[in-house]
């Protein structure tokens, strides 16, 4: 449905965004997350047509609508938008907003497509509303209301929920993929919190300095990150330094590790391990003690910081029903399905599973 190859974007001498390349199919949902002035934006300015390649193209249902030669104007590849201030008409009533882009229908056919999406985003009773007698959460269903109108073939949401509260944030996340299944649309979804975009996509692609770090599904991009600013940047976790043993088994202070096989790895290098805070398991009954340094309560879980008798601090998720006290000592073990690990010395996988 949608590709990317390639794609660069310069402004003057200076490259925004270089050799992007993903893809995504009828009515997945895309994200691209990183840092601020990563080229996030930028690369939904382009798929909208607002913004020209430098070089590579953007092809649509296997059409080129972006190339350095040829550039199909936004308002014939049926795109639609949702802005980060939603860009609602105040002046107009939430129908009436809904009904903006539609003016090639009749009268009733409007009516009858902007109670549609009334009912689809949930707000069937607030037509007659204007846009300031709406909460944050509502105004973002009306902007998607707006924007799915027309029917698009691809959905592009700029930062669609950095206004609202955080406790809204993830509801209306799932609840807008939920719409965009139901409607099989493709869509790509521009934010910078991870949350958000775990909660949304089905693929991910982790943006820095113009480049795409990786794209893969949430669940790749956590258990097997392509790098260490991946690593850092989705989800908690630290480096514990390793020594190869051989090329199946790596020895760190919380013991040795067998891996199938890990290529580019001989016995001896020096590594770092990655682990995540679901790694670690609380064991009254394992040798491995661990001084709770830390902790972060989140309601059903307790988020430990626990110091190693080297050291070492490492995160430890667990049930909040095992509340431990500030420096008081448990017991730990380490439950790992796959390593991912790094050269000491380099930023990219040295094996993975």
């Amino acid at each position: 449905m949608l590709a990317l190859e390639q794609l660069a974007i310069a402004y003057g001498r200076h490259t925004v965004v270089k050799d992007i390349s993903f893809s995504l199919a009828e009515g997945q949902i895309g994200c691209l997350v990183g840092p601020s002035g990563c080229g996030k934006t930028t690369i939904l300015r382009a798929i909208a047509g607002f913004e020209a390649p430098q070089s590579g193209q953007i092809r649509l249902q296997g059409q080129t609508v972006s190339s350095a030669n040829q550039q199909l104007a936004p308002e014939q590849r049926k795109i639609g938008m949702v802005f980060q201030d939603f860009a609602l008409f105040p002046h107009l009533t939430v129908a009436d907003n809904i009904s903006f882009g539609l003016q090639q229908l009749s009268k009733a056919d409007k009516a009858a497509k902007v109670k549609q999406l009334l009912q689809l985003v949930g707000l069937p009773d607030l037509g007659e509303r204007y846009i300031h007698q709406l909460s944050g959460g509502q105004q973002q269903r009306v902007a998607l209301a707006r924007a799915l109108a027309p029917e698009p073939k691809v959905l592009l949401l700029d930062e669609p929920f950095s206004s609202l509260d955080a406790e809204f944030r993830e509801v209306l996340a799932r609840d807008i993929r939920k719409i965009l299944k139901q409607l099989q649309i493709t869509a790509v979804l521009v934010t910078h919190d991870q949350f958000e975009a775990f909660a949304m996509a089905d693929m991910i692609g982790v943006m820095q300095h113009g480049q795409l770090q990786q794209w893969a599904t949430p669940y790749e991009l956590y258990h097997r990150p392509a790098s260490r600013f991946v690593a850092d940047f989705v989800g908690r976790g630290v480096m514990l330094p390793g020594t190869m043993l051989d090329q199946q088994r790596v020895e760190t202070c919380l013991g040795i590790f067998r891996q199938r096989y890990l290529p580019d790895v001989q016995a001896g290098d020096q590594v770092d391990v990655l682990i995540r805070p679901d790694d670690i398991v609380h064991d009254d009954e394992s040798a491995i003690q661990a001084t709770v340094a830390d902790k972060a309560f989140r309601g059903s879980h307790i988020l430990y910081t626990l110091a190693l008798t080297g050291g070492e601090l490492v995160y430890c998720l667990a049930l909040s029903h095992h509340n431990h006290a500030i420096g008081e000592q448990i017991g730990i073990r380490l439950d790992l399905d796959h390593l991912v690990l790094f050269p000491r010395t380099l930023s990219v996988v040295s094996g993975l599973n």
